[in-house]
């Protein structure tokens, strides 16, 4: 398992070469990487249409405490589903749109096990890591309200749905 928080980016195909490199007993690597969207319209508090497109976004977080929340939730998906390596990379500062923000990379024997275990971490990533955003647009800064959509996300993994 492999956990960071950074400013630095990275480069998911060299991430996700190194989760099967040299093994024999990977079957499959799911992943997911998130990218700054210049258009927010629709995750906005104040609704869509007529929203300013983001130029930045500043992503801020209380090191130490994030790693670990990150390494519980990576900890939770090790519970439920079999899988070999896990690699979560989670930027921080002054992103631009386009910018990738977040990698979630599983190694499994079986694709549905690397699938399951990618989502459910990315889905708990959203809703319990310990992350504020905030976009800049040409109307000013605003910071970013949690989405009910990440919530009902997450939710489903308690429900019984997996």
């Amino acid at each position: 398992m492999s956990v960071s928080v950074q400013e630095a980016d990275f480069d998911a195909g060299a991430e996700i070469a190194a989760l099967s490199a040299g093994r024999e007993d990977v079957g499959a690597v799911a992943s997911f990487v998130g990218l700054v969207r210049a258009d927010k319209a629709a995750d906005s508090a104040v609704g869509a249409g007529g929203e300013a497109a983001v130029a930045a976004m500043t992503l801020e977080h209380y090191p130490g405490m994030t790693e670990t929340a990150l390494e519980d939730i990576v900890k939770e998906a090790r519970q439920r589903w079999e899988f070999f390596d896990v690699r979560v990379i989670h930027r921080v500062g002054r992103l631009l749109p386009g910018d990738r923000i977040v990698l979630v990379a599983v190694a499994s024997a079986h694709r549905g096990e690397a699938f399951a275990a990618c989502e459910f971490i990315m889905d708990y990533l959203k809703t319990r890591a310990p992350f504020w955003k905030k976009e800049e647009t040409p109307e000013g800064g605003r910071w970013v309200d949690a989405r009910e959509s990440d919530d009902h996300a997450a939710r489903r993994w308690n429900s019984g749905a997996d």
